[in-house]
Parts: C-alpha cells; structure tokens; sequence
C-alpha cells in the first residue's frame, strides 16, 4: 500500500518496494522483490470497524465472576473516572512507533531508509528462498514489521486502535503476557498473509494485525453475556467460550461488521480514501483469528464455571 518513500515527504500508500543501497553497501540477505525493479509494498490499514473501548488496568485478580465493585486502580475514591488512561507501557509502544515513523521520514536519507525496510519489513518471498542463501532478516521480520508505517494516516488510525483495545488487553494479560500476544499475533497475521500471497513480492508493513488479534480478544471477555457494560470493570469479567461469546449480541453484531468490511476491503470496496491504496486485509483476518481462537492460552483470568474455553 505504500510506496517507498521519499526522502523529503511522508511515504504515501500506494504499491511499491524498497530499493537496496549503493555502493558496495549493500544487503545482507538475497532476496528478490525488495529492489529497484519490483514495487509491491503492501501496509496493513487500521480496520475501521467497531466501538473502542478503553478499560482499566489489572490487578492480577482471577475470578470466577465479575467483580463490579472493585475500584479502578488509579482512581481516588470519588474521583471520576480518567477520559485517557492508558498504561505506561503502552503509551511507551505508542511513542515507539510514532518515533520510528518520525525518524524515518523526516531523518533518514532514501537509501538508508530503503535498507530500514529490507531489514524490517515482511515479505513472503523470504521463505521461498533456501534460508541459506540469505541473512537472518527472516526469522525476525515477522515481528518487527509491525512497527513500521507508510504513512502518517496509518500511523494515526492505528495509534488510535491500539489506545482503545490495547489498553483492556495490556491490563487483562499484564505486560509479559501482553508483548508475547504482541509478538504471536504479529507472525499468525504475517503468515495468514503469505499462505494466501506466496511466493509473491508483496510487503507487509503495520500494526494492523496485531490490533485486529486484540480487538478479537477483547470479544471474549470485555463486553459482559447479560447487563450494560462497565468500562472500568470490563477486564475483570471471566472469560466467554468462542461460541458462548457470538451468543453475546454485541460482539456477534461487532464481529459480523468486521468481517463484513475486510471483504469489501478483499473485493476492491474502500472504507476510507479513494481505493488507491493496497489494505492488507487477509493480514488483520489472519490476527483476528488467533486472538479470538487462542485468547485463551495468554488469559490469566478463570472462564466462567462450566462454560466455554
């Protein structure tokens, strides 16, 4: 979706692909598809879908039933509850990935901001080639891509996602459990996207998987089976089986929208812009999928009795 930027401008989304640098500096790894003659850069869009939801931290408590009158932890008694919230951790993952977009459109140079993104951008053509023949950017480049952006609008829709589904995340999981759903969540969408684009020159640079997984992970225990929902308790529910959670009306209503506006997405339908640029949809269905499917590995909070896994 975004095309290798410019030294002097924002990267716009569009296709494209960063070319290698001169002068006997070149790459590390060989791989095809990341050089002058191949333009196919793909950047995951922030999905547009659904109600954020910005929730209280934990306090580590596991419980079989809701807790609704536990007070928020940084909240004085009688005090209001805070509009912005987030976890410290978090708004330090938010200036990491503002800073990285910061530095490298406004500080690199087109060269060595062409070999930032061979370095740690995705791409499928990796993993078709004898893992002998290149450097190691294979084996980390299904994380770090998720800390680039292409351009300050996909940066700023997906700070904005992230503030609102990861922070009932961060304080339901806490921040080891967190950073390892971060990083799982990032390969499963990195992969979902080569199985259907193998082999092919596309590559993968955003946070939209990883905050796809999340907001399907919140499906499962922050929007409560009966009663209104209460932001400030939300993560301390038990969690919701993965059919007992679509008997929920609101996360099946949440979740049918999603799908529905990733597949207008898939057949060339544009929720937001002019169509010009190229969403990596099957990336955010692929981290939508685990985080709903595999909530239950990272969650430390009991699931209801007798219900659902």
């Amino acid at each position: 979706m975004d095309e290798t930027p410019d030294p002097k401008q924002p990267p716009k989304d569009a296709t494209g692909s960063p070319q290698p640098p001169r002068g006997g500096q070149g790459p590390r790894s060989a791989v095809p598809g990341i050089g002058p003659d191949r333009r196919h850069l793909t950047s995951e869009s922030a999905p547009h879908d659904g109600t954020p939801a910005d929730m209280p931290r934990s306090d580590g408590t596991s419980s079989d039933m809701p807790l609704p009158n536990m007070p928020h932890p940084d909240m004085k008694s009688g005090s209001k509850p805070p509009v912005f919230n987030l976890p410290s951790l978090l708004v330090a993952m938010l200036a990491l990935l503002i800073g990285l977009y910061l530095v490298e459109t406004y500080l690199l140079s087109d060269q060595a901001r062409s070999r930032l993104l061979f370095e740690l951008a995705f791409t499928p053509l990796r993993y078709v080639i004898p893992l002998s023949a290149q450097g190691l950017e294979w084996l980390w480049t299904p994380v770090t891509y998720s800390l680039l952006h292409g351009s300050a609008e996909h940066l700023i829709f997906n700070c904005l996602w992230l503030a609102a589904f990861g922070a009932p995340v961060f304080r339901r999981l806490g921040p080891v459990r967190f950073f390892l759903f971060w990083i799982l969540s990032a390969a499963a969408s990195a992969f979902f996207h080569a199985f259907l684009n193998w082999g092919q020159e596309t590559v993968l640079i955003g946070a939209s998987g990883v905050i796809s997984a999340m907001m399907a992970a919140a499906c499962r225990f922050a929007f409560p089976a009966q009663g209104a929902m209460q932001r400030l308790q939300a993560h301390t529910l038990p969690r919701q089986g993965i059919v007992e959670a679509l008997r929920n009306r609101t996360v099946l209503v949440f979740t049918l929208i999603w799908f529905i506006g990733n597949g207008l997405i898939a057949v060339g339908i544009p929720l937001i812009g002019d169509g010009s640029q190229a969403i990596a949809w099957d990336a955010h269905i692929g981290g939508f999928l685990f985080g709903y499917l595999l909530f239950a590995l990272f969650d430390p909070v009991s699931a209801a009795k007798g219900r659902g896994r």
